[in-house]
């Protein structure tokens, strides 16, 4: 297990957390991506590319991080899905809701934010452990995730290796690049 600095409360989301999520996405990503992607394309991939997809929190596969005495306060979101949409949010093109075979398909990792305030910390690797080891006790013995490249070192460090990079469009005509990702668990 990590060594997580701080106290913090680790729970599924709920429908009643998405505001706070929203908010944790968008200074999670204005915050921690600015290195890697440029404003214009921050601004075109939030809500569609990078953004919450509340499928995940029905399905009680979303999770959530607050710090200790704080429980309004959102350190951090993540989860994985039993569904073939591989990333994006609810409003994202081309999703498949239909449900894998754990025997033969990769669970998706889905959707990691932390806020740049609780970065670095552990939260993020904590959130991944918990992920693969909900998918393992479904019988899912693959992960795979379309990463944002700020948190392709943390999945590495983690075991995800990668597989491809990929261009998703941007409503503006740029792409925003990120890489796929998969490990065994």
């Amino acid at each position: 297990m990590p060594r997580i600095e701080g106290n913090f409360r680790f729970r599924l989301a709920t429908m009643d957390d998405i505001r706070r999520i929203k908010l944790l996405i968008e200074a999670s990503v204005r915050g921690l991506s600015a290195h890697e992607y440029s404003p214009s394309q921050i601004d075109q991939a939030l809500g569609t590319w990078l953004g919450l997809d509340t499928l995940l929190i029905a399905d009680g596969t979303y999770f959530v991080v607050a710090p200790d005495g704080q429980p309004d306060v959102l350190a951090g979101c993540g989860g994985w899905s039993r569904r073939r949409t591989a990333y994006g949010s609810d409003h994202r093109p081309g999703r498949d809701d239909g449900l894998l075979d754990p025997g033969t398909e990769a669970a998706k990792i889905r959707a990691f934010f932390v806020h740049p305030d609780w970065a670095r910390r552990g939260i993020g690797t904590r959130l991944l452990e918990m992920c693969e080891a909900a998918a393992r006790a479904e019988g899912f013995t693959r992960c795979e995730m379309g990463a944002t490249l700020p948190g392709v070192p943390l999945y590495g460090k983690c075991g995800y290796v990668e597989c491809e990079r990929v261009e998703l469009p941007l409503a503006n005509g740029e792409t925003l690049p990120i890489t796929k990702m998969e490990k065994g668990i």
